[in-house]
């Protein structure tokens, strides 16, 4: 039986400040994205050029040569669409023939160890990086499909990743002929497509569209893919085509039941609930730092929703009150979920000013 891929933990120090892990997933890379901030220090195996007399003069040329170093961290960048998360810093730690406070750019690799050193861990960097240990996310495959054309999108545990969008439209019903044989070509290279992802990364599938088109794609799948049909798990209804589609079918909840063990539905559903009783005006929801602050202070807090970015992209100071913000929502039983600005929801939280929170009971 195949092992299932999570973040190995090797070993936790938080006397000495240090955790060392090993990711084995894009998604491992997105948790050290969110976890790895400027000032930390980071050590792994890298490549380096190195010149014989580097100390006294630049030589044209170079020797890449493998090298365990370690930098302090500057800039942090993650690149999902290349999966490459790189951390770029001066050099604290190098052997000899590396000169310390040199620059260099880590590219942290997938199966291979990392040290993260911090001067303080924070209680919710060592939660992600303990459920990134302990869970891995089985992702969905999601086809949205009818006659404008389809798309094919797969989850992750930052968002959705469009795989493929083909736009088209297919002739009308008064055209039968026409029709059918263009409807035949769309199906045929949308299989192709679903056949190519699912064969890259077998998982769960779901069907959706506009109109009855979906279920005609359904059948064409069982009879020309017997093994790929039998992923599919969901077949629904939206009212948007293509990629609009595919982030309407997780807005509106229809593919609950195939996404509940995801936590990017988690975080789309928290979201949805916070607008949901905004619009209605009710007392037992709040947004806003000091708002927030404010019924945290009273133990009103339930649920304190943070955007990423709002941890990962502020100031340090900024960063330490909202940390010290969630000490205070744990310490009174409040729970904390932080959303991806990767996908949707996120987005929508940041139009809030990226915090909010579900309260208790109601306030004034």
């Amino acid at each position: 039986m195949k092992r299932l891929e999570v973040l190995k933990i090797l070993e936790i120090n938080l006397k000495k400040g240090f955790v060392k892990v090993v990711p084995e997933t894009l998604d491992d890379l997105w948790h050290l994205y969110n976890v790895i901030y400027k000032n930390d220090e980071v050590y792994a195996y890298t490549t380096r050029e190195i010149k014989p007399d580097e100390k006294y003069a630049r030589p044209r040329r170079g020797q890449r040569v493998p090298v365990f170093l370690g930098v302090k961290a500057e800039k942090v960048s993650w690149d999902k669409l290349l999966g490459r998360l790189r951390v770029h810093g001066t050099v604290c730690q190098a052997p000899e023939i590396v000169p310390t406070g040199a620059h260099h750019t880590i590219n942290i690799a997938l199966n291979t160890p990392v040290t993260i050193v911090k001067s303080e861990w924070a209680n919710h960097h060592i939660k992600r990086l303990k459920r990134a240990s302990e869970t891995s996310e089985k992702p969905l495959i999601i086809t949205a499909i009818d006659d404008e054309g389809y798309a094919i999108a797969i989850t992750t545990q930052y968002g959705v990743k469009v795989k493929v969008e083909e736009r088209m439209r297919l002739p009308g019903k008064l055209e039968a002929e026409k029709r059918s044989t263009a409807m035949n070509e769309q199906f045929k290279k949308a299989l192709e497509s679903l056949r190519q992802i699912w064969t890259a990364n077998p998982s769960p599938i779901a069907i959706i569209g506009v109109g009855f088109i979906k279920n005609d794609f359904v059948k064409y799948v069982k009879n020309k893919a017997a093994d790929v049909s039998k992923s599919i798990v969901d077949v629904k209804s939206v009212n948007n085509s293509g990629v609009a589609g595919i982030y309407e079918a997780m807005r509106s909840g229809v593919l609950s039941k195939a996404m509940k063990h995801l936590r990017i539905m988690e975080e789309t559903e928290v979201v949805e609930e916070i607008l949901k009783r905004l619009g209605k005006d009710e007392k037992n929801v709040t947004y806003g730092f000091g708002e927030v602050k404010k019924a945290a202070e009273l133990g009103a807090v339930k649920k304190l929703v943070l955007a990423d970015t709002m941890l990962r992209e502020t100031s340090n100071e900024k960063r330490l009150r909202i940390e010290a913000l969630m000490k205070e929502v744990e310490r009174k039983g409040g729970r904390i979920i932080v959303v991806s600005t990767g996908h949707e929801a996120g987005a929508k939280l940041l139009a809030l000013g990226g915090i909010a929170a579900l309260l208790r009971f109601a306030q004034r």
